[in-house]
Formats: structure tokens, C-alpha cells, sequence
């Protein structure tokens, strides 16, 4: 594995910022039903949501997520109850919030969201996922698959890409994420889990240098 870094090596930047690309689905964001905001180790997801929110994009918020290895020890009682409190610190009415805690995968974020908002009598037609920057394109993909009659945009916390870096701290961790999500795209799709995405040839040969290079620990 290369040694850990402190900033996006030189050698490294021109592929991580293809995927880095590719991930952002570049959506324009206009009105919606509801946000919904992934769960992760990234509390930036519900700052978003807080900010999106508070622009009058969407009325009501659904925090989903359990916990993963990576976010228990962050997120004790949940990530989805932990986004809740600090999207309420940020000034959002604990009314608006809706948090579906048992999800463990994108898929099951997406399938439970759904029965909850169904639970609540919601009528959901267009949503606004919210997620890690690069998260956008498999939560996209997946929400297509499991929940096709909604319009899906999505968002992240408007960000560069070594001020993401820097916000968490860990270059290895973001590079392994980022080859991580772009081996899903296509693997996902294939097990059903997902509807297809292209993935264009200079995406394709990002993610085999990288590879190759040793960051392979999100790899399934």
C-alpha cells in the first residue's frame, strides 16, 4: 500500500480527479419532495441536507443509515440519529426530520426510505439524495434500480477536491473509497442491484493505475 500522504500526491492527481469527476453526477438542483441524506462517516452529508433544506429545496428530510465498521466508534447511536442532531443544531425544525436507522447498504437506504416516507403517508414523486461527493453516481444508479417512478437529482457538499481531502484527513482512505465506488458501478449493475452506467474509457484506465498502484482495500 503507498505510504500515507498528507495531500493528493502529484504522481496520483490527474486519475483521482477523473474519478473524482466521474462520481459527481453534475445535476442541476431544482425542487423536491423530500431530501434524503446517506448515511456515512462524512457529517458534511447532513450539513448539505441543513443547507439545502433551509433554501426551501425540499420540505422534509430522511436521515437513513445504521452504522458500518468505519462509523461506529463516530456515530454510537447511528449515523441516521447523529445527522439528525447536528441537521437540528444547523437550525432545522426536528418536525421536518424523518430517521430511518436500520440501513446498512445503499440498497436497503433506498428501500427503507421508502417505507418509511409510505409509512408517513408521504406522496414522494422526486428526491434529492444527498451523499459523499463521490457517492452521488452509485446512489443515483441504485435508486434508479429500486425506486424507478421518482425524479432523482443528487448533491453533495459543493467541495473541492483536496479541500474534501483535507476535511477528512486521509488521502489513502478517499482514493481507496473513490476506486472502491467505481468498481460498484459496474458490479452492482451486474448483480442487479443497480441500473448500468457507462463508464468511459479514460474513468476505465484511472481506475486500473490505481489500482495497480496498491489501493485495493475497498475493492469486493
Amino acid at each position: 500500500m503507498p505510504e500515507r500522504a498528507a495531500s493528493l500526491p502529484d504522481s496520483l492527481r490527474a486519475d483521482v480527479e477523473t474519478l473524482w469527476d466521474y462520481h459527481d453526477m453534475h445535476h442541476e438542483l431544482r425542487p423536491a419532495d423530500v431530501g434524503i441524506g446517506l448515511g456515512s462517516h462524512d457529517l458534511s452529508v447532513a450539513t448539505c441536507a441543513a443547507d439545502l433544506f433551509k433554501t426551501g429545496l425540499f420540505p422534509l428530510i430522511v436521515f437513513t443509515g445504521a452504522n458500518a465498521p468505519t462509523t461506529i466508534e463516530r456515530f454510537p447511536r447511528g449515523e441516521a440519529v447523529h445527522y439528525r442532531e447536528h441537521a437540528i443544531e444547523l437550525g432545522v425544525p426536528a418536525s421536518a426530520i424523518i430517521v430511518e436507522p436500520r440501513a446498512r447498504n445503499t440498497g436497503e437506504n433506498i428501500t427503507f426510505t421508502r417505507e418509511v416516507l409510505a409509512d408517513h403517508g408521504a406522496d414522494i414523486r422526486s428526491v434529492v439524495l444527498i451523499s459523499r461527493p463521490y457517492q452521488q453516481r452509485r446512489a443515483y444508479a441504485t435508486c434508479k434500480k429500486l425506486w424507478p417512478e421518482v425524479e432523482v437529482t443528487c448533491a453533495s457538499t459543493p467541495m473541492p477536491l483536496d479541500k474534501y481531502v483535507a476535511s477528512i484527513g486521509d488521502v489513502d482512505r478517499v482514493i481507496n473509497m473513490l476506486v472502491g465506488d467505481t468498481q460498484r458501478i459496474s458490479v452492482y449493475a451486474n448483480k442487479g442491484f443497480a441500473i448500468p452506467m457507462s463508464v468511459p474509457a479514460p474513468v476505465q484506465e484511472a481506475y486500473a493505475r490505481l489500482v495497480s498502484a496498491g489501493f485495493t482495500q475497498r475493492l469486493i
